[in-house]
């Protein structure tokens, strides 16, 4: 069971969530910002590493409705 993300990730994901290159990748799937964000920034960007944690969800992935 993971712990519950903290009030300081919910602050670095919603930085994530307003991100253009994030938010291109994650609304068109395809592209130089989906690869960009599926390979490199996921490891490398805080931002993108909170927004897994609080999400539980890859940067890259379409939200689920």
């Amino acid at each position: 069971m993971e712990p519950a993300a903290s009030a300081f990730d919910k602050a670095l994901a919603r930085v994530c969530t307003n991100c253009l290159v994030c938010r291109r990748a994650r609304q068109r799937q395809r592209g130089f910002a989906f690869w960009l964000v599926k390979r490199i920034e996921g490891r490398l960007c805080p931002f993108c590493r909170a927004y897994e944690r609080v999400y539980g969800r890859n940067v890259h992935e379409q939200k689920s409705e």
